[in-house]
């Protein structure tokens, strides 16, 4: 297999085969925590995916380098160093979804998405498969918020990025805007997945 077809298949594996919420049930705590809104989830997408690219691309350049007494606390230092440069861009770009997200900005830092990437394959990886694959992971987890999301404020608001989709005498589910309502389209995205997943050849 050449390495062009390996990278996309690395690619493609973090977006659908191993998507990190709908198989590995990572980064569970803001998929369920800011996927209220559309706004709020394609934030937290970008801002996760920046920082998995990133991360992932300094961990594999620095691989040789550092100890492996030391690796988690090094990697936990990446990490934070790029939440940091999120968390400014963010409060820049717009600081009422700053605001909205709240600590779990802060809180990819933690995130075992991240963490993960970096222990159990950019740190044993060389550049393009270690960007590859931590851009699929993170579109992966964009895809499954933003699914969240779109569900959560269409059915539960009637509106799509703030703006109204069925008019003022829409019936709100308000229930789907709560955390409780989260778990429960979560649920429905889970099964759906399974479904298509066991129907792709």
């Amino acid at each position: 297999m050449s390495t062009e077809r390996k990278n996309l298949d690395l690619l493609i594996k973090g977006i659908w085969k191993e998507n990190p919420v709908f198989v590995q049930l990572l980064g569970m705590c803001p998929l369920l925590a800011v996927s209220n809104s559309v706004q709020n989830a394609l934030f937290m997408g970008l801002a996760t995916t920046f920082v998995l690219v990133n991360s992932a691309t300094l961990v594999s350049l620095l691989r040789n380098l550092i100890p492996k007494e030391v690796r988690i606390g090094c990697y936990i230092l990446i990490i934070a160093t790029f939440v940091t440069i999120t968390e400014y861009v963010m409060q820049a770009v717009s600081l009422e979804v700053y605001r909205n997200l709240g600590a779990f900005t802060s809180l990819i830092v933690v995130n075992c998405i991240i963490l993960g990437q970096a222990e159990s394959f950019s740190s044993k990886n060389k550049l393009l498969p270690s960007v590859f694959h931590a851009f699929g992971r993170g579109v992966g987890f964009s895809f499954a918020i933003l699914s969240m999301g779109t569900l959560r404020e269409v059915i539960g608001s009637g509106s799509f990025y703030g703006v109204s989709l069925f008019g003022p005498n829409y019936q709100t589910w308000t229930i789907l805007i709560l955390p409780s309502g989260g778990f429960f389209v979560l649920a429905v995205l889970m099964l759906l997945y399974g479904k298509l997943n066991r129907r792709a050849p």
